[in-house]
């Protein structure tokens, strides 16, 4: 499981929505709004030169404020950071035994 993967399994709670999400996030059962932001999510860490005015747009239209936008930037860029930080070091993740 990916540092990310397991941050999110931590904070959600549901082992059949993250097991959706690793899966095919655009299949989970969550509203809208929340669909537009993992699109964004997933096109900022695979494609971040290929975000546009578009993306942000399409984000208002789903009814994300600038501060949900810039916030769902930070937490996308700060777990792309990590993540490669910690692979680039070969760090590996513990067990929840903390093994």
């Amino acid at each position: 499981m990916s540092h990310h993967g397991a941050a999110l399994h931590s904070l959600v709670q549901d082992e059949e929505l993250v097991s959706i999400l690793k899966e095919n996030h655009l299949e989970a059962p969550v509203d809208e709004k929340t669909t537009i932001i993992l699109k964004y999510a997933v096109k900022l860490t695979k494609y971040p030169n290929r975000i546009t005015e578009q993306d942000i747009l399409d984000l208002r239209r789903g009814g994300c404020s600038d501060r949900e936008i810039l916030d769902a930037c930070q937490i996308v860029s700060y777990f792309n950071f990590v993540n490669r930080m910690a692979d680039g070091l070969g760090v590996e993740l513990e067990t929840e035994s903390g093994v």
